[in-house]
């Protein structure tokens, strides 16, 4: 009931923040006359949204294939590469440096590079997202796993575990919140590489549809797709909140006292 209840409450909290979104918004439009090129109304953009949902939906599902795509693949390499990591201080020694050299490089200037190198279908675009996502996977996994209590190896050494049992049932276990916290930060940020690489070079998705209705003015096609992106990247958000809370039950729920 209690569950129930707190669902309710944050449902209603959220459309509550979205409607005072919309009536500041609407407020900042008509006080000050903002011409409709630059900042539209919340209702023009819904025209918009309306008049050009086939369009935008074509566009919309393509964006999403390269978000989940590159998610999907950017969690499973930044997993393995955190187990290889943590297995070997040589691994870290020569890995760790390159990894960190690949976040510095900002993805605008890598996603030109990624356009030539994998053309300009959905591979640059799911690339840049894996890019963008690894890297907070890898490095808070790789946390976890060498965070493992140290008095849970020696008492699974004790059980006569093997190095690969006391990985797989106490190591890993242990370090799954740690992966938990870099999965939820990758869903946030998933976006932002499949748009980059939109903008740089296609011919589809949603970053294409912002760039061309920029350049046309076409200020509520472009605050549409935004408003889509949006949705999608909170939805995300979600699905994989609710799944860590869901499966890492063991894992204490920070807002259960609120």
């Amino acid at each position: 009931m209690k569950v129930r209840r707190k669902r309710t409450g944050q449902f209603v909290e959220g459309v509550v923040i979205f409607v005072g979104f919309l009536v500041v918004w609407w407020l900042i439009v008509v006080l000050l006359k903002t011409p409709r090129y630059i900042l539209p109304s919340p209702f023009i953009v819904a025209r918009a949204l309306w008049e050009t949902r086939s369009f935008l939906w074509y566009h919309s599902l393509i964006t999403l294939i390269e978000i989940l795509s590159g998610f999907i693949i950017g969690i499973g390499l930044g997993a393995i590469l955190a187990l290889l990591l943590s297995s070997s201080k040589t691994l870290q020694k020569w890995f760790m440096p390159a990894i960190i050299i690949s976040q510095s490089l900002p993805i605008f200037a890598l996603a030109p590079i990624l356009v030539l190198w994998f053309g300009f279908g959905m591979s640059s675009k799911i690339v840049a997202t894996v890019l963008v996502i690894f890297f907070p996977v890898t490095t808070a996994f790789f946390d976890g796993l060498r965070r493992t209590e140290k008095s849970w190896l020696e008492l699974a050494k004790t059980m006569g575990a093997s190095p690969t049992s006391a990985l797989i049932h106490v190591k890993l276990v242990a370090a799954l919140p740690s992966l938990g916290s870099g999965v939820r930060v990758a869903a946030a940020i998933a976006p932002i590489g499949a748009i980059i690489g939109e903008w740089v070079g296609s011919s589809s998705g949603l970053g294409f549809v912002m760039l061309n209705a920029n350049a046309r003015l076409q200020a509520p096609t472009c605050f549409a797709a935004l408003f889509i992106l949006t949705i999608m990247a909170i939805g995300l958000w979600k699905v994989v909140d609710f799944a860590i809370k869901r499966y890492l039950f063991w894992v204490p729920d920070t807002n259960r006292g609120s």
